[in-house]
């Protein structure tokens, strides 16, 4: 046997044994359920993760709505793109709260919002829902945390639901199935190149 059998050899007994456990592991997972997924950190691409979450299930078949928390009235191309596909939206327009520097209306704009998205998530017909930039809510205190466990314990078993944002509250880590952390390592804006549309928002 050549040395170049021998390294296909064990390449292949590797791939074997590699392909048993993933084989197992599929076996091993038979609950079916709705699932609650986070995206945290301070990395950029946590709400264009969730909208690609959003566009693959609608690209299966699932019905969709989407919350966006501290967006402003500003062109969003997820939106244009999904709304064509009929994914619902509900959108609290106030922009960055360092814009607006006005908590009062900001809090009464999260609560109204915050409504909608409890509409959403008592609502069976909807297969995912995606809280974008849930996680200021809390860290702003605009809305209370129990408020938000309440809705997301209670909602149609078989929903789906995604929560973007950073500095995520621990409590709604514990309670996701899936956590995902994106981690800045550069940002193009840091070296004072502005953001670019279809790329950036």
């Amino acid at each position: 046997m050549t040395t170049e059998d021998q390294k296909q050899q064990r390449h292949q007994e590797r791939q074997q044994r590699l392909k048993q456990k993933v084989d197992q592991a599929v076996q091993a997972a038979v609950e079916d359920k709705g699932l609650l997924l986070v995206i945290t950190g301070n990395g950029k691409a946590k709400s264009t993760s969730g909208f690609g979450t959003v566009a693959r299930a609608v690209g299966h078949g699932l019905t969709a709505a989407v919350v966006q928390f501290i967006k402003g009235n500003w062109p969003c191309g997820e939106r244009n793109l999904l709304q064509q596909h009929g994914v619902e939206f509900a959108v609290m327009a106030t922009g960055f709260t360092w814009d607006t520097q006005d908590k009062a209306a900001d809090m009464a704009a999260a609560e109204l919002v915050w409504q909608q998205a409890e509409a959403y998530l008592a609502d069976d017909s909807i297969n995912l829902v995606l809280l974008d930039e849930l996680t200021y809510m809390l860290s702003y205190h605009y809305i209370e945390l129990a408020r938000i466990e309440r809705a997301l314990v209670n909602r149609p078993k078989q929903q789906h639901v995604v929560i973007t944002g950073r500095a995520c509250h621990r409590r709604l880590i514990e309670l996701a199935d899936t956590v995902s952390e994106v981690q800045n390592i550069k940002h193009a804006f840091d070296q004072g190149i502005k953001a670019q549309q279809g790329i950036d928002w």
